[in-house]
């Protein structure tokens, strides 16, 4: 049996991806623009990882240059800037699965676990009214791997009684890393690694432990 159910945020709770590509690239403008659109591919396949792990990876894998910690941050906070600006429209949101949300939240403890910033992510939920419907929202720059194992020690979660709802590869393996049934949610390329795999968050998932 399900007891306790950990999100991802974006693609899965809000419709954020359009949105996320055009921060990334208003943030790299002045490169080339056959090697943003190659990182637009990257980021959208990472959907998980966190803008510090994607805007280290442009400049020293692609642009094959060095960059300073505190230049990270400072293009991760004009990302962040951006995000504030346009993520918090109500039509953002992903009405079935914040739906399911409402529904169950009573039922059982559900976590946030995101590769977004955890400062702006805590401000979405916030102005999203989504706030009060989980335990814990947190997010980057600790790895999302570290959220999952962190929250299933800090809470005595049982893995055989806890999903993990996802819609990229980094996800997956937050998942399994930690023992969580994966359930693969808006990406069809994860059906063959899925526990169970949605197009829509309903009830039925919850049954993903018992088949």
């Amino acid at each position: 049996m399900i007891r306790q159910i950990l999100f991802d945020f974006d693609g899965v709770i809000i419709d954020s991806m359009a949105v996320r590509d055009y921060g990334f690239r208003t943030i790299m403008q002045g490169h080339e623009q056959s090697l943003i659109d190659e990182f637009i591919r990257y980021h959208r396949y990472n959907a998980g990882l966190s803008r510090y792990v994607k805007i280290r990876y442009f400049y020293e894998e692609m642009l094959k240059q060095p960059i300073t910690e505190d230049r990270v941050y400072e293009l991760a906070a004009q990302f962040s800037d951006i995000m504030k600006e346009r993520l918090v429209a109500p039509d953002v949101i992903i009405p079935k699965t914040v739906d399911f949300i409402k529904s169950i939240y009573l039922q059982m403890p559900m976590h946030i676990v995101s590769g977004s910033d955890e400062v702006e992510l805590n401000f979405l939920c916030r102005m999203l009214r989504l706030d009060a419907y989980f335990v814990t929202i947190e997010g980057s720059p600790t790895p999302k791997n570290d959220l999952v194992s962190g929250i299933m020690d800090k809470y005595g979660y049982d893995p055989k009684e806890t999903l993990l709802i996802g819609d990229s590869v980094n996800d997956y393996e937050a998942a399994k890393q930690s023992g969580l049934y994966f359930v693969g949610f808006n990406n069809k390329s994860l059906m063959p690694i899925s526990d169970y795999y949605a197009d829509e968050i309903e009830k039925r998932i919850l049954g993903v432990g018992s088949c």
